[in-house]
């Protein structure tokens, strides 16, 4: 466990996170490889520094989904080809482009920068992955644009539980593309919300919320990744909390699920001129890495 000289970051905050004893929160980081989210967690890895102690990927196109072919085919049976772009620029071309040296620092560079360990998850569940949290003595789960739902016994493992930094207004929107259900609204609301990872689906205690406003034009993508970075100025408070037992969580209405989106609803978002993915997000991904 390291000592609290160790655990050093900016701006000072990291006091409040020391338990009584003046150990380290001690974090496991679980997210995606996605455009939509790579600029945020590398920022809240550069934020959080010695804290985290593992970056958990999870592979979008895993064999236990059905491998890239048999997602690709999913998506298209149930959202015909106007969803291939999102899934093109958010997962595909950034991995094309990092190959090639080009496109935004993606979530593992961010972490062998600071030594972090990076591990590719197939079952956030397995007993695997509970045996990797328990030998790094991780005390809380991060989970950022991460795509594997956590299981109660998984919640289980460290001793502070988890968390979640989903973009949209909770308890609105709740699923696996919130902002595209946003611009789906007539007067699109957006915002990001930090929450207890619990049993049911983005559905966990509330601990910190803003509303953001974001232009006209914007893209479900480019939405995700400007509220993904929004929630960094929470995230630091929330962990303090945290840490010091002074969590104040509330439980609004759950409402429903919504999931990805089918053929109509996305011609609706095209009959009124919104996007899943735009070209600003082709730009992005194909940028230099800064």
């Amino acid at each position: 466990m390291p000592n609290a000289a160790s655990c050093v970051v900016p701006f000072g905050w990291l006091r409040g996170t020391q338990g009584a004893k003046g150990a380290c929160v001690r974090i496991a980081l679980f997210t995606l490889p996605a455009l939509a989210a790579a600029e945020a967690v590398g920022r809240c890895i550069d934020l959080l520094g010695g804290e985290i102690v593992l970056l958990g990927l999870s592979d979008p196109y895993r064999p236990a989904m059905g491998g890239m072919m048999g997602q690709t085919w999913r998506h298209l049976r149930r959202s015909g080809v106007g969803f291939l772009p999102y899934l093109f620029a958010n997962f595909s071309l950034p991995a094309i482009a990092a190959a090639l040296g080009r496109g935004p620092e993606m979530p593992a560079q961010a972490a062998r920068r600071h030594g972090i360990p990076v591990e590719t998850i197939g079952d956030v569940n397995s007993l695997a992955t509970h045996e990797l949290l328990r030998r790094l003595g991780v005390d809380l789960l991060l989970s950022f644009h991460f795509d594997q739902i956590f299981r109660v016994e998984t919640l289980a493992v460290p001793a502070l539980g988890g968390i979640n930094i989903h973009p949209s207004l909770l308890p609105l929107h709740r699923g696996p593309v919130p902002t595209l259900h946003a611009l789906r609204d007539a007067a699109p609301r957006f915002g990001v919300t930090i929450h207890r990872l619990a049993a049911k689906i983005d559905a966990g205690g509330i601990l910190a919320q803003a509303e953001i406003a974001l232009p006209e034009g914007v893209s479900s993508i480019g939405a995700a990744a400007a509220l993904h970075v929004a929630a960094l100025d929470m995230l630091p408070g929330v962990l303090a909390d945290i840490a010091a037992g002074r969590e104040q969580p509330w439980f609004p209405e759950t409402r429903p699920y919504c999931g990805f989106p089918d053929r109509a609803m996305l011609a609706e978002l095209r009959a009124r001129g919104r996007a899943a993915a735009n070209r600003a997000d082709v730009r992005r991904a194909l940028g230099r890495h800064a």
